[in-house]
């Protein structure tokens, strides 16, 4: 198997989703400063962005969730 392909699979891979999970909570963290610092500057317009990232987090964590969900026993690294 090449390692490329070996790649692929790592990302169907339930450590590959907990490792994308990982990556979404500093995203998540990001947010929570960015808007943190938009109510410091009662600035709307960077308020609204900061929220559609925070959202965007977490529809990312959510369809994350279900792929787990659904990769069950089906898992490309599971021994």
């Amino acid at each position: 198997m090449s390692t490329l392909k070996k790649a692929k699979n790592f990302k169907k891979s339930k450590p590959g989703l907990y490792l994308s999970i990982g990556g979404s909570a500093f995203g998540a963290i990001s947010a929570v400063k960015q808007i943190k610092e938009a109510r410091a500057e009662q600035d709307k317009l960077q308020l609204v962005d900061a929220l559609v990232s925070a959202a965007a987090v977490v529809t990312t964590v959510a369809l994350l969730v279900r792929e787990i969900k659904r990769l069950g026993n089906d898992d490309v690294l599971a021994p």
